[in-house]
């Protein structure tokens, strides 16, 4: 229960910040030593999170018919992502990336990269400058968030600001892609399932996707309440903290 209760605020405060979750919850789980190889609470703790994107921006998601080219180019965005997770499950590559060094250097490289990208001014709106070219753009910077440590949000918040779109604009266009990618990242694990023949869901599944979701939710109210007024900053200086950290443990 204890184990399950910190990975879901685990999950829930990093999935839509810019400071990588998986990199978050590889730590965690071996700072306390938890034995979290199971598909069904990892399913459980990205449905939590994928929920509460989706309640987020319900009015958005209610309102397809003008909104629908906005979520074509949001679904084309996913695919650079889903072609990369396909080569690296094929080559084997995904636990050689859980590497700590590698996520030592991931995330103080990426927040580099996220303080440089916050600089640019705003030039751009989602309504009138979001073409495909840019969610291309995006999406393939996407796919290198699959390597632990450099942050989904934050990758694609950093591109966003790179091509001139505002901190809000950026992030709101990461977390509307981080839909197709979370029900991706689910159906993977979905099909795994299925091969292992193993579909029971306990309450602690449940619990799971319940505190996935409520801290979820909060993080991206909180997070767009604070882009709003301030930089991404703060978070850029807890990356390069938390990454010289796990690369003084890595090295000694």
């Amino acid at each position: 229960m204890v184990e399950i209760i910190i990975l879901s605020i685990v999950q829930g405060l990093t999935e839509f910040l810019p400071i990588s979750s998986s990199a978050h919850l590889i730590l965690v789980s071996k700072y306390f030593n938890f034995s979290n190889e199971n598909l069904t609470l990892d399913l459980s703790l990205h449905f939590g999170s994928l929920l509460a994107i989706i309640f987020y921006f319900k009015k958005e998601l209610l309102d397809f018919i003008n909104n629908k080219k906005l979520f074509l180019k949001i679904i084309l965005s996913s695919v650079p992502v889903i072609v990369f997770g396909f080569i690296l499950v094929k080559l084997n590559l995904i636990d050689y990336l859980r590497n700590y060094k590698i996520i030592g250097w991931t995330t103080i490289f990426f927040g580099i990269l996220l303080y440089v990208g916050d600089l640019v001014k705003t030039k751009k709106t989602i309504k009138k400058d979001l073409n495909y070219k840019s969610v291309f753009y995006i999406g393939f910077f996407q796919a290198i968030s699959l390597i632990p440590g450099v942050s989904r949000s934050g990758i694609t918040i950093t591109a966003g600001r790179f091509l001139n779109f505002s901190r809000t604009d950026s992030s709101k266009i990461s977390f509307l892609m981080s839909i197709p990618t979370l029900t991706a990242v689910g159906l993977y694990n979905f099909k795994d399932l299925y091969l292992e023949n193993n579909f029971e869901v306990s309450k602690l599944n449940i619990f799971a996707i319940i505190l996935s979701f409520i801290f979820s939710f909060f993080t991206i109210k909180l997070f767009f309440n604070y882009i709003r007024k301030s930089s991404l900053t703060v978070f850029v200086i807890y990356r390069i903290f938390l990454g010289l950290v796990v690369l003084f443990f890595s090295y000694t």
